[in-house]
């Protein structure tokens, strides 16, 4: 069944986007990531246009986002008041954000650049978590399954305006907080990400968050970013096809709640290398229809008089 959408002008199969939506929506439950860093680059795939994408995705993130937030909320593994901090960082990043695409879009370059920021970014935070996993891994199988201590005191405990987090069972400064959410914030507006591809490792390796809390916490703050970056997209670049965000809504919504199911079967270094191939994953597919020839070549030659 082929569906019309009238902001990305062209036609798609109507189970097709059901299914990135799902699909998504699981891997939004399991990992705590709004999905962006996926569902975005899918959306390429299929012949939606950058620009479209990127306004449009934000509404299936903050959907799935939301329908895995409640499951973590029954479980209580969502720490509010650092999502809270998060948030407020996180909106200031939107607004620079915006401003940043709208200059890039301006430029007419924004297609590729969006693009090479995925291609960059997922190669850096895909390739690190992936090494760090290993190196947990290992680490507890010499230790005999023991746990590692999470007391580990680094940089961001040397600096001011500390406030404690309960629920993290943390008493470090608000300033990296509000610049983790910042630069998801800016992330999330430039990429039509949620931003939890950055925000989970950022939650677990800077700001030492246990594992069991950061994946509730990052959909909250996605939630209110992802909304916000929506309705500054709407506003200023008239790119959200609502039509487009329906379908992968309504898959997202049901994806996510058996994700949440499957995340809490599994451990802790399970999650985070799973997560760091699917990241390198994606980003490899993007690099490669970057680097290989298009099957339809485009050229601009100037016209002769008398049209020939």
């Amino acid at each position: 069944m082929q569906f019309y959408l009238p902001i990305a002008e062209v036609s798609v199969n109507i189970f097709l986007l059901f299914g990135l939506g799902g699909l998504v929506g699981v891997l939004s439950g399991i990992f705590g990531v709004g999905g962006g860093f996926l569902i975005t680059p899918l959306l390429f795939f299929v012949g939606i246009p950058p620009a479209v994408a990127v306004a449009t995705s934000a509404n299936q993130i903050v959907a799935s986002s939301v329908s895995g937030l409640f499951a973590h909320l029954k479980r209580k593994t969502v720490d509010l008041k650092m999502g809270t901090y998060l948030l407020a960082g996180g909106l200031v990043g939107s607004a620079l954000g915006i401003l940043l695409f709208n200059y890039l879009k301006s430029l007419g370059q924004v297609d590729l650049l969006v693009q090479l920021c995925y291609v960059v970014f997922l190669g850096i935070i895909g390739g690190l978590m992936f090494i760090e996993s290993l190196r947990a891994i290992r680490r507890a199988r010499k230790a005999g399954g023991a746990r590692r201590k999470r007391s580990q005191h680094n940089w961001v405990h040397g600096l001011p305006f500390k406030i404690r987090f309960r629920a993290s069972g943390l008493y470090i400064s608000v300033i990296p907080v509000l610049l983790v959410g910042a630069a998801v914030g800016v992330l999330s507006a430039v990429m039509g990400v949620g931003g939890g591809f950055i925000m989970v490792p950022a939650m677990i390796y800077i700001l030492g968050m246990p594992t069991k809390v950061v994946v509730g916490t990052s959909l909250f703050q996605i939630i209110f970013v992802a909304g916000f970056n929506t309705l500054l997209h709407a506003i200023t670049n008239k790119t959200v096809d609502l039509p487009l965000a329906l379908f992968l809504l309504i898959g997202g919504v049901i994806g996510a709640q058996f994700g949440s199911s499957i995340g809490v079967k599994l451990k802790a270094e399970t999650l985070r290398i799973l997560l760091a191939l699917l990241v390198l994953s994606v980003c490899g597919k993007i690099a490669l229809d970057l680097l290989l020839e298009p099957r339809e070549l485009y050229s601009i030659s100037r016209v002769a008089a008398g049209g020939r």
